[in-house]
């Protein structure tokens, strides 16, 4: 990502790309009064009030009409002066608005520059900069609250609190290091201890609330797998609650991934069904199921969980599984799924060195029940629980090396070694300042911000 210079103007599109009953162009820089000046001829409009106006090219010729707003620094979004022009949403106007805010000395802005610009100018810290792409990118209502949640400070305010318990334990310790001759030992008075436990257990609730989030942001990808007619797609409709893949009594029908994205009790799961795996020697039927089954292996490769189906009236010792064991992938966890339990000719069997196994029906629905709460067990999710925040993983590792130096401190406490407690204290704070954008490389916000929406 190119270096932001704080005196450049930067224009973009705000609205997806496409046709559109309205579209938004948002510029924000020292140079938007003179620029909509130009554009909206010769007058600024009244700020934060919606103005009917015309938007101009160089020549004075309407480009659109629509409504303007303007907004002074420092109350904006990026705490520059911000202009938004709300249009018609077709794809040559909002071409041509942002081709005339460069022909008045603006420039295209780059991914996630306005939000950006926002935590450089302390509008918002990182975690509620990352939380607005995560809002954004919600896979389900549940993300979706999780994200606001942390972007209206709710996970911030959580890791300040953290970052205050640690600054009274480093003044409690200083004092004992400042203090040597006094008759109290500060380092073995129990209310230090008691602190210490105190914190211990909010770092504790911070960080399931932080992984709670994790998981609503991330979600679950789901691989099925199985030889041919073992009723894969069979399971991915019973899933969907609809079509979403053909279903035959012909071997090798699916023959690409067919990818479903749902919303499992506000979990994001992506469910693929996949080409069948042929039987050792037997090989696919044209280059095309070929093709589809070297894609199911690639998909089971990047799954974080497969559910391998196995036809439980023709196969109730699941030796489609045995057979295929040693091909899959090491890491990836497997759950054995029985199906077609509903027939009379399916006896059950418990195969050892599984993961996990189930038994259903996907033709009548009976375990499927069983099989979302599985999947949500699997992951660490809980539907009810209401207090998650929007986290990523930078979160959690910062969180837990955080509490991996407090606990390096109590232990260094119990020996009475102040100054190294101090100085585990100090690295448990950096931590999780680096949460919050304290303590950022300029390299990390690149990352972070190049992966926005360019006009976010």
């Amino acid at each position: 990502m190119t270096l932001i210079n704080p005196s450049d103007t930067i224009v973009a599109p705000a609205t997806a790309p496409g046709r559109g009953g309205i579209g938004v162009v948002r510029l924000s820089g020292p140079g938007v009064p003179v620029i909509a000046s130009a554009l909206l001829g010769g007058r600024l409009p009244e700020p934060r009030r919606a103005t009917l106006a015309t938007f101009r090219d160089g020549a004075g010729e309407a480009i659109d009409s629509g409504l303007a707003l303007y907004f002074p620094a420092p109350h904006s979004y990026t705490g520059e002066a911000v202009l938004e022009l709300h249009g018609h949403g077709g794809p040559a106007v909002l071409a041509s608005l942002v081709a005339r805010a460069i022909e008045l000395g603006a420039r295209r802005a780059e991914p996630g520059e306005f939000t950006r610009r926002a935590y450089l100018n302390d509008k918002l810290d990182l975690a509620q900069a990352e939380a607005v792409a995560d809002l954004i990118d919600a896979g389900s209502q549940a993300a979706a609250r999780a994200a606001l949640r942390s972007l209206q400070g709710a996970f911030s305010a959580e890791v300040h609190g953290l970052v205050e318990g640690l600054i009274e334990l480093r003044v409690w310790v200083e004092a004992a290091i400042d203090f040597p001759e006094e008759d109290i030992d500060f380092l073995a008075d129990p209310a230090l201890a008691a602190r210490v436990e105190a914190l211990r257990a909010r770092f504790d609730a911070v960080t399931q609330a932080a992984r709670q989030g994790r998981v609503l942001r991330d979600g679950l990808t789901v691989v099925i797998a199985g030889r041919p007619n073992a009723g894969k797609s069979s399971l991915l409709n019973a899933l969907a609650g609809h079509e979403a893949a053909i279903v035959t009594d012909l071997p090798g029908t699916t023959r690409d991934v067919v990818r479903e994205q749902l919303d499992l009790d506000g979990l994001p799961l992506q469910v693929l069904d996949t080409a069948g795996l042929r039987v050792a020697g037997e090989g696919p039927a044209d280059v095309v199921e070929a093709e589809g089954i070297r894609r199911t292996r690639a998909e089971i490769a990047r799954a974080d969980r497969v559910l391998f189906v196995v036809d439980a009236a023709t196969d109730p010792a699941a030796t489609a599984y045995t057979d295929e064991r040693a091909t899959l992938p090491e890491g990836v966890p497997v759950t054995l799924v029985f199906n077609k339990v509903d027939l009379p000719t399916a006896l059950e069997v418990v195969v050892p060195g599984v993961d996990a196994q189930l038994r259903l029906s996907a033709r009548t629905g009976e375990g499927l029940a069983a099989l979302r709460a599985h999947l949500q067990a699997a992951i660490g999710y809980s539907p009810t629980d209401t207090g998650a925040v929007s986290a990523r993983a930078r979160h959690l590792e910062a969180l837990t090396r955080a509490r991996a130096t407090l606990d390096a401190a109590c232990t260094l406490l119990a020996d009475k070694r102040g100054e190294l407690v101090a100085e585990e204290l100090r690295l448990a704070q950096r931590a999780l300042g680096e949460i919050t954008g304290e303590f950022t490389s300029d390299d990390l916000l690149g990352r972070i911000f190049g992966s926005f929406c360019i006009g976010k």
